[in-house]
């Protein structure tokens, strides 16, 4: 076979074996990332014999992997949802990233005997939580919208910071220390994190204007424009000196919530992308493991952080920061549960690989061991956890789909709503909707069958209706249908049940 017919021929067999793994592992309650580590760990030079050592391009490849997945975040993100959060998502994603360093670089000098230049590294790279991990994860777990949206934003945006802090703890273990000390770094960081989300709004509503006025030849070709938007927002951001992490994260939100035609697709689209980001991701990061270099001081100093970090490290930065929200204790002790770390400290791992640090392997090698054995034990446990603490239910109702389409001839759109399992739209009739004036449902589709409904027309769950609405009332009928979905036929206008 060529080349490249061989390249396709196993790249499209290990995608579908890691897909089959990611069914897999969420029958057995397992994070499909680590499916997938295992997965390369298979292929690699203790495995398959395929050899992978380039840190310089496991870096590259890893960074590029990580702003698909924070696309994908930022477009699954409910903006309505995080908002009432991102005040204590914000101070987790950098006085807590602050708190979690200090404790676990002191951590790693006075008990694993680490020197201070790797101790501080192993802070670094452990201390923020996994977008890839957060996001999977939390999908199949009933939370209260708060610690979710604290969770989701939390981890989009804690990225930005510590890759500058790792690039920081680098340098400085090279023995060259950042320009202005510790407080010229600290400035740095919230200088660059402030200008990626300015970037990420301001590009994220110049797309929205942009993609709502232009009608393309192909609705498959919203999904990608919105895509690529996000992602050259990270270029611009990188090219003008601010974190391309906070911009693309920010902007892929903007977007996500921005009214585009077509966002059922864009949003489903961008899952994909995350999914494919997320399998090319851990796959290579398995060959670059290697696991016969793996010595038992790695695994107990792997194993002692991760116990560290979970129940010491975590629980402190959680409780300096949501205290000040008035957060429950049991909330809170969820979130410090949650705070999953999987690629990303993995991939931050390779910063000081790619540096050429002293004892920068056996860093991975501790942090490959963390992330493995840590994010097992959290994942799985995870729906336990919420039900014990009293935040999972698992009968809550589940929001519905809704898709919209432009019709160019009138200012109306054609909005395409599935009711899921649990929804509190099942059992309502047609005419207690008491949608818009001018708004019509114009179609109900039933398993196989179509047809107009009439007002006394019953919804059943699994229905999917076309509804047709004027374009100024399209917000008003969104509102009301996920109002009724959650509160059932007695849902106020704009509230949620009441």
């Amino acid at each position: 076979m060529a080349p490249i017919d061989l390249a396709l021929f196993m790249g499209a067999g290990v995608s579908l074996v890691a897909i089959f793994a990611a069914r897999l592992g969420s029958r057995l309650g397992l994070p499909a990332l680590l499916l997938f580590l295992f997965l390369g760990m298979a292929m690699g030079k203790d495995g398959l014999g395929i050899v992978f050592n380039d840190a310089d391009l496991a870096h590259g490849l890893g960074f590029a992997a990580l702003v698909l997945i924070l696309a994908e975040g930022g477009f699954t993100t409910k903006w309505d949802n995080i908002r009432p959060a991102i005040g204590a998502a914000g101070l987790l994603a950098t006085l807590g990233i602050g708190v979690g360093i200090v404790l676990m670089a002191a951590f790693g000098h006075f008990v694993l005997d680490l020197p201070w230049a790797v101790a501080l590294l192993l802070g670094a790279v452990t201390a923020p939580t996994d977008s890839a991990a957060v996001f999977a994860v939390l999908r199949g777990v009933p939370l209260p919208s708060r610690v979710r949206a604290i969770l989701e934003a939390e981890s989009g945006l804690n990225d930005a910071p510590t890759v500058l802090l790792v690039a920081a703890a680098s340098q400085l273990a090279l023995g060259h220390s950042p320009h202005g000390g510790a407080w010229g770094l600290l400035a740095l960081v919230a200088g660059e994190l402030a200008g990626g989300v300015l970037m990420g709004i301001a590009l994220g509503f110049l797309g929205v204007a942009v993609l709502r006025h232009i009608a393309l030849p192909s609705s498959g070709l919203y999904p990608l424009a919105s895509m690529a938007w996000a992602v050259a927002t990270y270029g611009a951001g990188v090219a003008l000196h601010v974190s391309g992490f906070a911009a693309v994260y920010v902007c892929a939100v903007v977007l996500g919530n921005g009214k585009l035609p077509h966002r059922h697709a864009t949003r489903s689209f961008a899952e994909g992308i995350g999914w494919i980001a997320q399998i090319g991701l851990f796959v290579m990061l398995g060959l670059l493991a290697n696991p016969g270099r793996i010595t038992w001081h790695a695994t107990w100093a792997g194993i002692m952080a991760g116990l560290f970090l979970t129940f010491v490290a975590r629980p402190a930065s959680v409780m300096a920061c949501l205290v000040w929200f008035r957060v429950p204790w049991n909330e809170q002790v969820f979130v410090s549960w949650a705070g999953l770390r999987g690629a990303v400290p993995i991939i931050l791992a390779t910063v000081p690989m790619s540096a050429r640090v002293p004892h920068a392997d056996m860093l991975f090698d501790i942090v490959l061991v963390f992330v493995i054995v840590f994010t097992s034990l959290q994942g799985p446990t995870l729906p336990w956890v919420g039900r014990k603490l009293g935040l999972a239910d698992p009968n809550a109702a589940r929001d519905v789909d809704i898709e919209a389409a432009p019709l160019d001839k009138i200012a109306a759109e054609l909005l395409q709503i599935k009711i899921p399992e649990g929804s509190q739209l099942g059992g309502v009739q047609v005419r207690e909707l008491r949608l818009p004036r001018n708004a019509v449902v114009s179609l109900l589709i039933r398993g196989q069958h179509s047809f107009a409904p009439h007002g006394d027309t019953r919804l059943r769950t699994g229905d999917e209706l076309l509804i047709v609405t004027p374009e100024k009332h399209r917000p008003e009928v969104e509102r009301r249908m996920t109002a009724i979905g959650r509160g059932g036929r007695l849902a106020g206008w704009y509230g949620v049940g009441s």
